[in-house]
């Protein structure tokens, strides 16, 4: 065999186990602003001021919206970008409006999808990853008509998304292709427009940020008992995660098997983000502190 064929035959093979060798990502909020660490909590970095932090599948990006003041209670959102390899930050332009939310990363990482307020009503919309080519997914009529919580679903094709009553999957031209009532598949339950949605990597389960109807018995805890939950989407049949004891929210998967969610137990007086492995429900020690909205790359 030539000697150039081998070295690229050896070149292609070392580049493949660096690819496959590359340590997933974990971004948060935490204070405001957005950092990035590697997925067990180590080595944790910030990187930019904004909120709601989605990490890019392949990790090397993260997706947030900034946050600036106005005016006394005046507050402008867009859509922000940041190359964590160059450091390089680009607020997307292309959005009507100045009240941009939510982002979350398509699986091919080319795409954003959002939520966005036009003065009277919420919408979702989508953009390349670039900042350009805005479209609206879905506009909203009215209130009542308001989807939350958008999240992709593994094939990229459509979004799963809550209005507090339904959960839908609707495709990228806004229509729905399916849906499930929130109350027959969780008992005593409820979400809000706070609610999170997050599909496993199969595609097979849902991960939902659920308020129950059953009182928290915490001196220090003021709201609703927060519980994850899993939705079989094809057996539409829901099972809770965190025992009663375990205040849990902000759960995003790591694999089919992990979970990451946010927790405050007694006596606390802010969350730390755990680790979970199910179906046995056993958590970690803690990864993180005084964070919020983790998301990891894939």
């Amino acid at each position: 065999m030539p000697p150039l064929r081998i070295l690229a035959i050896l070149l292609c093979g070392v580049l493949t186990v660096a690819a496959e060798d590359s340590p997933r990502k974990l971004a948060y909020e935490k204070d405001r602003r957005v950092w990035v660490a590697s997925i067990d909590g180590s080595g944790a970095k910030k990187i930019g001021t904004g909120l709601f932090p989605d990490i890019s599948p392949d990790g090397t990006r993260v997706a947030f919206n900034t946050e600036e003041q106005t005016g006394k209670t005046a507050w402008a959102r867009h859509i922000a970008v940041v190359e964590l390899a160059s450091g390089k930050q680009t607020v997307f332009k292309d959005v009507p409006g100045d009240n941009a939310y939510y982002p979350r990363w398509s699986p091919d990482g080319t795409h954003i999808a959002f939520t966005l307020y036009d003065g009277h009503n919420w919408h979702f919309g989508l953009i390349n990853a670039d900042g350009t080519g805005f479209k609206y997914i879905r506009k909203s009529k009215d209130a009542e008509g308001t989807l939350y919580s958008p999240c992709w679903s593994p094939d990229g094709k459509s979004l799963f998304a809550q209005d507090m009553k339904n959960i839908y999957r609707i495709g990228l031209d806004g229509a729905t292709l399916e849906q499930w009532d929130i109350k027959k598949c969780i008992p005593n339950g409820d979400m809000s427009g706070d609610g999170r949605i997050d599909v496993s990597p199969d595609g097979q389960k849902l991960l939902l940020g659920i308020d129950m109807g059953e009182e928290a018995h915490r001196k220090d805890w003021d709201g609703p008992l927060p519980a994850l939950w899993t939705l079989d989407l094809a057996a539409k049949k829901g099972t809770r995660i965190t025992p009663k004891k375990l205040f849990g929210w902000d759960g995003c998967w790591a694999d089919n098997s992990t979970v990451l969610l946010l927790s405050q137990a007694v006596g606390e007086k802010t969350a730390s983000l755990y680790k979970m492995t199910l179906p046995g429900g056993t958590t970690s020690k803690p990864l993180a502190k005084d964070v919020r909205y983790p998301t990891v790359s894939r």
